[in-house]
């Protein structure tokens, strides 16, 4: 009995000992990767990483250490952790095959926060949605177009196409075609163009516009007219330098044509 006595005496000990060695296993281990995770967005916030991506990848890096902490706490009170690393493994196999679209959509989005090809208020046109960034995810980008309806664009629809960065730039360039009559004093055309634009304080001198004949087309003769301005400024220089062409030109007389069919009957 005396024995028996002793023998539970020193199990009980043993485990006690394991267990005050696993707690402490798991209390030092935790606290080792919250450091390691707080590092690891530290150094990521000083190469000015996004926000969303700092905290996402601190949160995975403390995920995957504490899993690494509990694995090892456990294995100190003896318990066999071989069939739990490979449960896991399979869970997170599985997991992954399910979440497939998700995962890819995360990738795209850890690509767009690293590369940065926009950033939350640009003006771009992605994945098939033009507008403004919103906001910017891990598996999606919220962009509201330009008549305020939101589209929630999929991360990989974005990488796997074309982007175009509007805001991306200080300045752009307006392109505008300006058809006149074939009768219309060119000269005459070519300095009205050249007086617009140089009456507009927006327009920039450098880069210089370009005002030059482009085409000699069917029904006109086309002139390309293409200022630069100020990003920001681009569609009200846009809009108003239309209309000021419309007006100017049809107080000097100067012809604006529209396609016409000229038809000639036969007489029998």
């Amino acid at each position: 009995m005396v024995e028996k006595l002793q023998l539970l005496s020193g199990l009980a000990i043993s485990y006690s000992l394991k267990l005050l060695g696993a707690i402490a296993i798991f209390i030092i281990g935790k606290w080792i990767s919250r450091k390691i995770a707080n590092l690891t967005e530290s150094m990521l916030e000083k190469s000015k990483t996004d926000v969303t991506l700092r905290s996402f990848l601190g949160n995975v890096i403390y995920a995957i250490l504490l899993i690494i902490v509990i694995i090892m706490a456990l294995g100190t009170l003896g318990i066999q952790t071989t069939s739990f690393v490979a449960v896991l493994g399979a869970a997170t196999l599985a997991v992954g095959l399910a979440l497939q679209s998700n995962l890819s959509n995360f990738g795209a989005g850890v690509m767009i926060l690293l590369l940065r090809p926009f950033k939350v208020g640009d003006a771009v046109e992605a994945g098939g949605a033009t507008g403004i960034v919103e906001s910017i995810g891990i598996f999606s980008t919220k962009i509201k177009t330009f008549d305020n309806k939101v589209v929630i664009v999929p991360n990989s629809s974005i990488i796997s196409s074309n982007i175009t960065n509007y805001s991306e730039k200080d300045t752009r360039r307006i392109d505008l075609v300006i058809g006149v009559g074939y009768d219309d004093d060119l000269k005459k055309v070519k300095d009205e163009l050249w007086s617009i634009l140089n009456e507009d304080e927006r327009i920039l001198k450098d880069p210089a516009p370009t005002v030059a004949v482009s085409e000699l087309a069917d029904s006109s003769v086309n002139f390309v007219v293409r200022p630069w301005v100020k990003t920001s400024d681009y569609w009200a220089v846009y809009f108003d330098l239309l209309e000021k062409i419309k007006t100017r030109f049809d107080e000097k007389g100067i012809n604006i044509p529209y396609p016409q069919l000229d038809v000639h009957l036969a007489k029998e």
